[in-house]
């Protein structure tokens, strides 16, 4: 046995992680620094540097949850020639101002499409609707705790074979970890946990990272 065995990183751990990434292009750090005034939740940059990574090869990611667009930009940055996103956020006005720094960051409008309605009311209106009619090869979700399974019961038709799904703050603070906790999500989220990791069409983890991030691929 490993005498790492229940190993976890601390700051300096992350702070060399940190020290060899790449730089976060501009636009990304203008988010952050948007986002903690304004009291904006956003994407740790950690599980942003993943959410890249796993964005590298997919052409049509489907997001719910766009906020400031921190997590849209990460794979926007990331996405091959000719990839699209299509991000899912009732306000207008924090889309808005995403769209400004995407733009700042390079991206071309037509890389990202956003529709602006509750996403159980976008999925609700078919699969006609050009934006939601898939096949997508990356979903990821960072919206209502308590939704997340109504999410992927929605898109999961939509998904093309060998996709992956993530989904941000599935440990929720450890709120997830502790079944009498009464904070809101917690239990929708271990549910929710407990049914992606039980799918057998799904080969799935949970990734310590941030505030915990849930990554599972379609079985082709």
């Amino acid at each position: 046995m490993s005498t790492t065995d229940g190993y976890l990183p601390g700051r300096v751990e992350r702070d060399y992680t940190e020290s060899i990434g790449r730089p976060p292009q501009p636009a990304l750090l203008a988010i952050e620094a948007a986002a903690i005034p304004d009291g904006v939740p956003i994407l740790d940059r950690a599980a942003g540097r993943v959410l890249a990574a796993l964005a590298a090869n997919r052409r049509r990611i489907v997001e719910v949850g766009t906020a400031f667009g921190y997590s849209t930009l990460w794979m926007a940055l990331a996405q091959p020639p000719g990839g699209t996103i299509v991000t899912i956020d009732p306000d207008r006005s924090r889309t808005d101002q995403a769209r400004g720094w995407w733009r700042q960051a390079g991206i071309a409008d037509e890389q990202i499409e956003v529709v602006n309605r509750p996403a159980l009311e976008a999925f609700a209106a078919g699969a006609d609707e050009l934006a939601l009619a898939g096949p997508f090869d990356l979903l990821f979700i960072d919206a209502l705790k308590h939704e997340y399974q109504a999410y992927l019961d929605a898109l999961r038709p939509r998904l093309a074979p060998g996709a992956l799904i993530v989904a941000d703050n599935v440990l929720w603070s450890g709120a997830v970890s502790e079944p009498a906790s009464t904070r809101s999500g917690a239990a929708e989220l271990r549910a929710f946990n407990a049914a992606v990791l039980a799918d057998p069409g799904l080969i799935a983890t949970i990734l310590p990272v941030g505030d915990g991030l849930l990554v599972a691929t379609v079985r082709a």
